[in-house]
């Protein structure tokens, strides 16, 4: 059996263009150091359990980031987030593979660990954030073919599109969490 492997999602940390929703309300330096923050805690947090394999997923393609050593790199390629999602996946072919968002301050190890332990009696797996979109995907070797066409991206129908996309799969949802797009999702976050 092919091993488990995590794809965190994210953009290339560099200032003026990582969150930028966020950075419009606390400053580009500020939504800089919180990219870093969570994406360097989330993905140590990720290397140290060998239950899974941890591989970063960057977008634009060969962008650099510094202070995580080790962790192997793969570009998102073009297209929107659903292009992007379904050319990472078809990486671990045979495999479990799982899809996380760097912006999510609470997800840890523990998620991982659940997300595969669901896909062992599930086909698909989804972490639902508030914002009614995701913060986590993840397929077994059974996979729908084209699990994120017609998703409306960035909205509160994300989800429900994917789900609607997985007609006759069985699907397992985690717990609901907070991913941070703009300075109330930190408040709400930090709280």
């Amino acid at each position: 059996m092919a091993r488990d492997t995590v794809f965190v999602f994210t953009r290339t940390p560099r200032l003026g263009t990582s969150k930028r929703r966020l950075a419009r309300d606390i400053g580009a330096r500020a939504a800089l150091r919180f990219h870093l923050a969570t994406l360097h805690r989330l993905v140590r947090a990720l290397a140290r359990d060998r239950r899974f394999r941890t591989v970063l997923a960057v977008t634009p393609d060969g962008g650099h980031i510094a202070g995580l050593p080790g962790i192997p790199r793969v570009g998102q390629g073009g297209g929107d987030l659903g292009a992007r999602m379904a050319r990472v996946l078809g990486r671990a072919r045979r495999g479990r593979a799982v899809i996380i968002g760097s912006d999510i301050p609470a997800a840890g190890a523990a998620d991982l660990r659940a997300a595969f332990r669901a896909l062992g009696r599930a086909d698909a797996v989804f972490g639902p954030a508030e914002d009614g979109g995701y913060w986590l995907v993840g397929f077994g070797p059974r996979r729908a073919a084209r699990p994120f066409d017609g998703v409306r991206w960035s909205g509160p129908h994300a989800l429900a599109d994917t789900l609607a996309n997985m007609a006759g799969r069985r699907v397992a949802l985690l717990r609901r969490l907070r991913d941070v797009d703009g300075a109330g999702d930190l408040v709400r976050v930090e709280k």
